[in-house]
């Protein structure tokens, strides 16, 4: 009987890798393609497509589309761009939303259960409901720079970052985690004397690992992939990210091959970013000790 269990528990597990496998070569496939196509002739590439060899790198291989692609359009500003708006954003939306919801979690106060609710509202409220609005109220507020006073946000920074500081999503994300912190440390930090920007930083923050490395996941993908409201708030070519910048290669004659190469550079900071946060998840796991 001990036999057939272990036989049936080493089945089970060789079909559990089997699925979790093909789940990888399933999502992988678009990766290879994509970077494949980069390296071939338009030609080639679309021939390709009928065949397997749409995942191999044989034929006319060249950087070639490479090359084109950034003498058809700023790559690498376009991509500095992306970085700058999406880190700002993740930086300051990790710091704001956590510090929403530790006062929400933690910090007794009139009404915190209803202003939590009417936050939470906002998350089935579309993005587009309110951007000709929100562009109404960029246009015309007023900023304090080298410059001294001026009107407008237009073609700057700051119209592609501060309007997505604050979400309902990330706010919930660390309030659902902050319910499960152990309530005896902020009992104890409280009766230490400790304050709450003290507890924030010292006892909560440390703790929040796993839901920092979430959050930021999460708000990079949505930040750096952002198309519609760039294209409405940016016409000047120095602040454009990359997805508005990737209307550069359908314009005029097509270059799939290009346009290939393109999505290629700027999928690296991507994979960066996550492969990042996945070692620091894994290492926040292994030195909190406290399950989320």
């Amino acid at each position: 009987m001990a036999q057939i269990s272990a036989d049936n528990h080493g089945l089970r597990l060789y079909t559990r890798y089997a699925v979790l496998v093909l789940i990888a070569v399933i999502f992988i496939f678009p990766l290879v393609f994509m970077v494949v196509s980069s390296l071939k002739p338009d030609q080639q590439l679309l021939a390709d497509t009928a065949s397997l060899r749409a995942f191999l790198p044989v034929g006319d291989i060249s950087l070639n589309n490479y090359t084109a692609a950034f003498q058809r359009a700023p790559v690498g500003l376009f991509i500095m761009n992306s970085v700058i708006v999406t880190g700002v954003t993740v930086v300051l939306s990790l710091l704001a939303c956590s510090a929403a919801a530790f006062a929400f979690v933690f910090v007794n106060w009139k009404g915190r259960e209803l202003v939590l609710s009417l936050i939470l509202a906002t998350l089935i409220v579309p993005f587009e409901t309110i951007a000709i609005p929100l562009l109404l109220i960029s246009s015309q507020l007023p900023w304090i720079g080298l410059d001294g006073l001026t009107s407008g946000w237009l073609n700057t920074y700051r119209v592609q970052i501060i309007p997505f500081i604050a979400d309902g999503l990330t706010i919930f994300l660390f309030v659902q985690y902050f319910k499960d912190l152990p309530g005896e440390l902020i009992e104890a930090a409280r009766v230490e004397g400790a304050s709450w920007g003290q507890i924030y930083r010292r006892i909560v923050m440390p703790l929040a690992g796993p839901v920092l490395a979430t959050a930021a996941i999460l708000k990079f993908l949505v930040m750096y992939n952002q198309y519609l409201w760039p294209l409405m708030v940016v016409q000047d070519e120095a602040y454009r990210p990359v997805m508005v910048g990737l209307q550069y290669f359908f314009q005029l004659n097509i270059a799939w091959g290009e346009v290939m190469a393109y999505l290629s550079l700027i999928t690296v900071p991507v994979l960066a970013f996550y492969l990042y946060l996945q070692k620091a998840f894994i290492a926040s796991i292994a030195s909190t000790g406290v399950k989320g």
